[in-house]
């Protein structure tokens, strides 16, 4: 929870649900979808206790996507955007995200928060989650993921787990050779016997 002269920001809680509701109406956002993840927004709070503002952050492995903006007097958006951007960085790096993603077309997005247009190499990584690619989307890289010694380690341990299964394959098939071949040099063997006792029976 963090305080900035008279507001209060924090997480929203399902306490926040009744006025959460009128600021979403408002902006024309799907309630329904919304009232379902309610734990994905930062609340703005008055002295009063009145959410006066609001921010989601959709979180789809390591990446991050901004939504949802709202305020219940867009006289306060200069004041309480910068307040709302600060906590969910805060979010943001508790989660490990490398990357974040919004639609929001306010120019504070670009101008002082830093997002811009992705390049070809960030569409490719683009998460489903987050809805349809179009020219719309800006993000912002929070962390280099080459440089991310957790995501190397992950990496090398996925490489280690397929290059066991391969040895473990190998084992297998060379187990399985080595009974196929015990198995027809015994079959060898026997039938071999009994000719050799065919021919000692049948050489008189």
């Amino acid at each position: 929870m963090s305080a900035r002269g008279t507001f209060q920001i924090r997480r929203a809680t399902v306490d926040d649900l009744p006025l959460l509701k009128p600021l979403w109406q408002e902006a024309q956002f799907s309630e329904t979808d919304l009232e379902k993840r309610f734990t994905e927004f930062q609340v703005a709070l008055n002295d009063q206790g009145a959410v006066v503002g609001a921010l989601a952050l959709q979180v789809a492995g390591a990446d991050g996507r901004i939504h949802s903006e709202t305020f219940a007097d867009f006289a306060l958006c200069d004041t309480l955007r910068p307040l709302l951007w600060e906590r969910l960085q805060g979010v943001a790096r508790n989660h490990g995200l490398f990357r974040l993603w919004t639609e929001e077309g306010a120019p504070y997005w670009r101008k002082d928060a830093g997002f811009s247009t992705p390049p070809a190499e960030a569409l490719s990584r683009f998460p489903e989650a987050f809805g349809p690619m179009h020219g719309g989307w800006i993000a912002l890289r929070l962390r280099d993921e080459s440089a991310d010694p957790n995501l190397l380690e992950a990496q090398f341990a996925l490489f280690r787990q397929a290059e066991q299964a391969k040895r473990d394959k190998l084992l297998q098939r060379a187990q399985f050779l080595k009974m196929a071949g015990t198995a027809i040099a015994a079959a060898l063997f026997v039938f071999a016997l009994a000719l050799l006792v065919w021919v000692v029976r049948h050489r008189h």
